[in-house]
C-alpha cells in the first residue's frame, strides 16, 4: 500500500514493478471515465473493451511514480570482486577454467593458427560461419589429416555426432568463474554445435576476459541466445561417481589469445 492510496494486491504489485523496470507505460484511461479511473487490457477477453476501477483513484500518477521509484533504488553494492587493475584476470581465468578439468593453454595472438593446428588431430571438424580465416591458415601444412567442414545447411544431430570435434570462437569469458559464454554470433554456431560433439575447442581472446559476472553480462546483448560454459560436460551419480561427456562435450580445449 501506498500512503494514501489503495491497496493493491501481490500481482498488481509485481506487474507495476515489471512495468517499471522495462520502461513501459501504465495502462490507458478507460474512455470516458475520466482521470481517477485506470483501464486494465488484461479483462478485455471478458466482454468489456475495458474495466474502470474506481480503487484506483489516481492511479494513473501511482504508475508514473513507478519509473522514478525504481531509478531511485540504491545500487551501492559491489559489482566485482576482480579489479582488473589490481589482478591478472586472464590468469585467474585460465586458472578457474582448469579447476574445471579444461584444458587450458595461453599463445600470442599471432601463435593462434600454430597453436589450433597442434591441437587438432585426424578427423572431421566443425566450423561455424564468421570464425577468423587466418586461425586455420596453418591447417593444410601443419595438420593436413583434419578436414574442415561448415553448417550450411545445418548437420543432423546424426552427423554432429560422428565428427571429431568444434572449433568456435565465443562472445565474452569471465575470469571469476572460468566461465565461457557464446551468443552464437559469427564464428560460434548454433547451440548443437557445441552441445553434440565429443570435442570443442575454443579461442578466447584476452581482451574478452571480464573480471566477474556483472562485467561479463554488460558485454552481452540480452536479446540474443546465450550459453554458458564451465568446463567439459560432467555429472555424477548418488554414489559422486563422475561421468564427462553427457550432455555436451568431453573435452574443452581452451587458447587464450594475446596479448601479443
Amino acid at each position: 500500500m501506498t500512503a494514501g492510496g489503495p491497496q493493491r494486491s501481490s500481482r498488481e504489485q509485481i506487474l507495476r514493478r515489471i512495468r517499471a523496470a522495462t520502461g513501459r507505460d501504465g495502462p490507458a484511461a478507460a474512455p470516458g471515465a475520466g482521470p481517477d479511473y485506470v483501464a486494465h487490457a488484461d479483462y478485455a477477453a471478458a466482454g468489456a473493451d475495458y474495466v474502470a476501477h474506481a480503487d484506483y483513484a489516481a492511479a494513473g500518477a501511482d504508475y508514473a511514480a513507478a519509473d522514478a521509484e525504481y531509478a531511485a533504488l540504491p545500487r551501492d553494492y559491489l559489482r566485482a570482486h576482480h579489479d582488473p587493475a589490481e589482478h591478472d584476470v586472464i590468469a585467474l581465468f585460465a586458472e578457474r577454467a582448469a579447476d574445471y578439468r579444461a584444458v587450458v593453454q595461453r599463445v600470442p595472438a599471432g601463435h593462434v593458427p600454430a597453436a589450433i593446428a597442434r591441437v587438432l588431430t585426424a578427423g572431421t571438424f566443425v566450423v561455424p560461419a564468421g570464425l577468423p580465416p587466418d586461425w586455420l591458415a596453418r591447417l593444410p601444412a601443419d595438420c593436413p589429416d583434419a578436414v574442415l567442414t561448415g553448417d550450411d545447411p545445418p548437420l543432423s544431430a546424426q552427423a554432429l555426432d560422428a565428427v571429431a570435434g568444434v572449433l568456435t570462437g565465443c562472445a565474452v569469458a569471465i575470469a571469476e568463474t572460468g566461465t565461457i559464454v557464446l551468443d552464437h554470433g559469427p564464428g560460434q554456431g548454433r547451440r548443437a554445435l557445441t552441445l553434440v560433439p565429443d570435442f570443442h575447442l575454443v579461442i578466447v581472446r584476452h581482451d574478452q576476459i571480464a573480471a566477474d559476472l556483472a562485467g561479463a553480462l554488460a558485454r552481452l546483448d540480452p536479446a540474443r541466445p546465450h550459453t554458458l560454459i564451465s568446463g567439459p560436460s560432467a555429472t555424477s551419480d548418488i554414489e559422486l561417481v563422475r561421468v564427462e561427456g553427457v550432455h555436451g562435450p568431453r573435452t574443452l580445449h581452451v587458447l587464450i589469445a594475446g596479448p601479443a
